[in-house]
């Protein structure tokens, strides 16, 4: 025992010098007035800025606020595309790729300070208790929501939950007093990315799509082979509009077009090495002929699709150039649920063009290129866009192709803007054509109601002469009447009054095939298409080169 006291003793002594030694030490910095012997080992400045902030500052700060708040700035420094998505947003941003969200299944629009109920989603949550379309939503739980200037989000905010969880909602409907009260229990309900399919003759189909989802692939296909069962030969996919979304979707649908080992696009980055997709031969519709539509707001997965197509001289690109948005992202999730959508690649379509547009000039200046676009006569004269020879490129049958901003069409359509006048900009902005549309259907559901296709409904407002009716209209609005000016933009009202109105009986299957006829972008693509052109190649000046057959 000794011996072992003699060992130990000094190591107790030792360790209770040094551990006085750091209470005086921690005492006495802790007395001084100055952060200078604080520090963090941290690997870079923002953390350090951060933790220093945390630790010392004068007031309580709340440091997840401040992050909150720096990131998007941080990212700023990057590219346009790069972008943080808080916790918050995450449910939105899933409910657009995944195709489908939680509420109760109507489609609604706010106008004078009143919820109309514009459409009841078959087999819905809403359509299985008895809403109506011509409902008014006047009452969300124990929330008022007529006449108090009630906004779409809130609106929004108050039917959608979580699925199977219940809501009452109280209705006003036309001839009945009083309210009526409907509790609806929340479902599933599917957000499309194909608005419509029809036959514009006896050999072409029109396909609109609007954004790419999960589900996109599966519509499309089931779209064509609908087309394809009533004869189609050919084959119009409008992407006007269309700012992209699931790279997996635009790949599954170019699949279907090109043959075995045809190029699709490849990908590159700093740290991404070179991925490159190609078609696998599923090849469906190889007996279809293609026309793709575009313009200045056609981005992303839009591109890669007229591009590839474009490309592989597997179809003709119709419209205006597109967006230039040629940035691969990858959504990578955060601890907090949120998420960083981080660009990690350039995409190049089949013959190696990059079509990212510019942006050095900043994000804001990036996208409001369009007034740049207008201001250099870019969306009403083709010859006003210049193109440099080192961003040249050539298809696959030799035809000429530029990179460096979007995809310039093979046929130019510029921006229409005949039929314009004072009296049409004047009930334009006051949204009238729209707001009388929805009430002339409200008010004549009953025999509107009985028709059943687009045409029914062209002849049957004709023969009502429903626009005399707006004109009326227009005059209780504060829009007086102006004979010139209805000489100048009568067809256009008369054609968007029916096509509003058959939009709100039978949706956009009443709508588009109206509204055809005074689409000028659509009506150049139908004529193109009936012109049977195995070899073209359009410049800017509309003049035909003969080339390689398109496939």
């Amino acid at each position: 025992m000794n011996k072992k006291t003699i060992v130990i003793l000094p190591l107790l002594i030792a360790v209770s010098v040094a551990v006085g030694i750091l209470i005086g030490n921690l005492l006495n910095k802790n007395s001084q007035p100055t952060f200078g012997g604080m520090h963090a080992g941290t690997s870079n400045k923002i953390s350090t800025v951060l933790n220093l902030i945390d630790l010392g500052y004068v007031d309580s700060v709340n440091t997840a606020s401040i992050i909150e708040q720096t990131i998007p700035e941080l990212l700023k420094s990057l590219d346009p595309h790069t972008t943080y998505i808080p916790a918050k947003d995450m449910v939105g941003v899933q409910e657009e790729m995944t195709g489908n969200f939680s509420g109760i299944g109507v489609q609604f629009s706010v106008m004078e300070d009143t919820v109309r109920v514009i459409e009841v989603i078959a087999g819905g949550p809403s359509s299985k208790v008895g809403l109506m379309a011509g409902d008014r939503i006047v009452r969300v739980n124990d929330s008022i929501i007529a006449g108090v200037n009630v906004q779409n989000r809130t609106v929004l905010s108050l039917l959608k939950g979580k699925k199977n969880t219940k809501v009452i909602v109280g209705i006003s409907r036309k001839d009945f007093n009083g309210e009526l009260e409907f509790e609806i229990t929340r479902g599933d309900i599917p957000l499309y990315s194909v608005d419509v399919s029809y036959m514009i003759d006896e050999a072409t189909g029109f396909i609109k799509i609007s954004r790419f989802a999960n589900k996109t692939y599966d519509e499309f296909m089931d779209r064509m082979q609908l087309l394809d069962d009533n004869g189609a030969k050919k084959v119009i996919i409008d992407l006007r509009g269309n700012t992209g979304g699931s790279l997996m979707a635009v790949l599954q649908m170019l699949d279907e077009f090109l043959e075995k080992g045809e190029p699709i696009l490849y990908t590159e980055g700093v740290n991404q090495p070179r991925k490159t997709y190609d078609a696998s031969g599923k090849n469906r519709w190889k007996d279809m002929d293609v026309f793709v539509m575009i313009d200045e707001s056609s981005a992303s997965a839009s591109e890669i699709f007229a591009g590839a197509l474009q490309d592989n001289d597997r179809g003709l690109v119709i419209g205006r150039r597109s967006f230039g948005k040629g940035l691969v992202q990858e959504q990578i999730p955060l601890m907090d649920g949120s998420a960083l959508r981080l660009t990690v690649a350039r995409f190049y379509t089949p013959s190696g063009r990059c079509i990212q547009s510019s942006y050095e000039k900043g994000n804001d200046e990036y996208f409001n290129n369009m007034h740049e676009r207008f201001q250099n006569n870019e969306l009403l004269i083709a010859d006003s866009i210049h193109f440099n020879d080192s961003l040249k490129f050539e298809t696959k049958g030799g035809r000429t192709v530029y990179g460096g901003g979007g995809i310039m069409p093979d046929f130019f359509v510029p921006v229409d803007t005949a039929g314009n006048s004072e009296y049409f900009t004047k009930i334009y902005r006051k949204g009238l054509i729209y707001s009388f549309a929805y009430t002339y259907a409200d008010e004549h559901r009953n025999e509107l109601s009985t028709l059943e296709s687009a045409e029914e409904f062209d002849s049957y407002l004709d023969e009502k002469n429903v626009l005399n009716d707006f004109v009326k209209y227009a005059t209780e609005k504060g829009v007086e009447k102006d004979t010139k000016g209805l000489m100048e933009s009568g067809h256009i009202i008369n054609t968007q009054l029916k096509a509003y109105v058959a939009r709100n009986i039978i949706g956009e299957e009443g709508f588009y095939p109206i509204i055809k006829k005074i689409d000028k972008a659509l009506l150049k693509a139908i004529e193109i298409s009936q012109q049977n052109l195995l070899v073209v190649n359009i410049n800017a000046n509309d003049s035909i080169s003969t080339l390689p057959q398109l496939r």
